[in-house]
């Protein structure tokens, strides 16, 4: 059966909807067109690069219609950079877009019926807002080191001096750092022939507290001329903690598990919530604290708590939510298969004084139960703030088995938040209130927490 387009000849299309990672999606004679940079709403000029049985991928060419959300990117590579997909769309539109995102996806995958209503709630100023970045470091044919972002779909560095989602004292990081290699002669780093030495920038600014770490990822024991590095790394305000990262594996992974302090404390502390936290190069923290607050606070607001509940919180990594949880709680067990975050986790409940909390490494599949049948703990309310793949089936039947009262779920990933709401659903589980918080502007991402209860309770 012949299709309607052909591969390298040019259609005109409307557009009627976003895709997943932000991509145009439209029809030409039924049969859908992706493409990059599209929006909603337009008439555009399409050139087909590719087609498969069902759908095809398109070039833009011209918008002969522009969508009303369409604005100029305030970043001059947002088209080429990785880093953003949607700084083409008005914020307005992103967040019609990202609550339409999660409606769909618990309509269509989750199997709920009239997800009506659903907001986004957004940020007041949506740039500027993350406190950890990751810089590649590559070498350019003629002019010298690259530091930035991966274009998109590949490993290709794009030159970046300035990020607007970056807090902007690593426009100042940057900079030291590329005339300091340039400089001294300091080598990249090759992922191809796994050689080089600098790999990564990474960096952490504590939004309240002021206090900034670098830290240096390198393919290799140490840096030459590090002194002079740090000394000029110092004259920047806030700067508290240089350290170097040891990655000589070949891997994609960013970080290596060694870390080696240049100069200053070996991590920086910030607060969220009231509470602070002790950062590390490898802590897992979220990277916009004003929108976290956002979405802890109402997870908390959704759980009700009157203050004599028991809760679990299944994926607690560093005692973030925990600790918010703890606050309003009796009692709160968090569980996390990562030791140096439960560690972390320890620490951060010592250094704030809340007593009515502990912490148990281990699979929550497996911990849980046995908190059960040793210490007879039954949970009021379960938390969950899975990875982006979600909870495994094991971990969903053993939130069944406990039965809880009430089930607070934060998700990154709608797709497989709709998956286990409709597993849980199965088990006798409802929906009660979903709310959408945009955590990652200009960005596809988007973080949800939903309130489930047993259907007879």
């Amino acid at each position: 059966m012949s299709l309607p387009v052909e591969k390298n000849k040019t259609y005109e299309m409307i557009v009627d909807a976003l895709g997943s990672n932000g991509e145009g999606i439209g029809r030409i004679e039924g049969f859908t067109i992706f493409v990059e940079g599209a929006l909603p709403e337009e008439t555009i000029k399409v050139l087909i690069l590719k087609t498969k049985k069902s759908y095809g991928y398109g070039k833009l060419l011209e918008i002969i219609s522009p969508s009303p959300y369409r604005v100029e990117p305030l970043c001059p590579v947002a088209k080429t950079c990785g880093g953003c997909q949607l700084q083409h769309f008005s914020y307005e539109g992103q967040l019609a877009y990202k609550a339409k995102k999660v409606k769909d996806d618990l309509e269509r995958i989750g199997g709920l019926k009239n997800v009506d209503g659903l907001t986004a709630c957004g940020m007041e100023d949506p740039w500027r807002y993350r406190n950890k970045a990751k810089f590649p470091v590559g070498m350019g044919k003629d002019e010298g080191v690259k530091i930035g972002f991966y274009a998109k779909r590949s490993h290709r560095i794009i030159d970046t001096p300035v990020c607007y989602l970056q807090d902007p004292v690593n426009d100042e990081i940057t900079a030291i750092v590329r005339a300091f290699m340039n400089e001294f002669q300091i080598s990249a780093y090759d992922e191809e022939g796994h050689k080089g030495l600098v790999r990564h920038i990474l960096t952490r600014v504590g939004r309240n507290s002021g206090e900034i770490m670098v830290c240096i990822v390198i393919n290799g024991r140490r840096l030459p001329h590090s002194e002079v590095l740090v000394e000029r790394l110092q004259q920047i305000l806030g700067v508290v903690s240089v350290v170097l990262n040891i990655n000589k594996e070949q891997t994609n992974v960013i970080l290596g598990k060694k870390v080696v302090t240049l100069w200053g404390k070996e991590t920086i502390e910030d607060t969220l919530g009231g509470i602070t936290f002790e950062i590390s190069p490898l802590s897992f923290y979220q990277v916009n604290p004003a929108q976290t607050e956002v979405l802890y606070n109402k997870a908390v607001e959704m759980a009700g708590l009157k203050g004599n509940e028991t809760v679990l919180d299944l994926y607690c990594g560093i005692g973030t939510i925990s600790l918010f949880f703890a606050k309003k709680a009796k009692k709160v067990f968090g569980v996390e298969i990562v030791p140096e975050a439960i560690a972390d986790a320890r620490r951060n409940a010592e250094r704030n004084g809340i007593t009515n909390v502990s912490f148990q490494v281990g699979a929550a599949e497996e911990v849980i139960p046995r908190l059960f049948r040793e210490q007879g703990i039954r949970a009021d309310v379960i938390v969950v703030d899975p990875p982006r793949k979600g909870c495994d089936q094991t971990l969903l039947d053993t939130i069944t088995s406990i039965n809880p009262d009430k089930l607070v779920y934060v998700s990154c990933n709608p797709a497989t938040l709709a998956r286990d709401v409709a597993r849980l659903c199965e088990k006798g589980f409802e929906v009660k209130d979903v709310q959408v918080v945009d955590q990652f502007p200009m960005t596809v991402h988007v973080e949800t927490v939903v309130l489930m209860s047993r259907v007879d309770k």
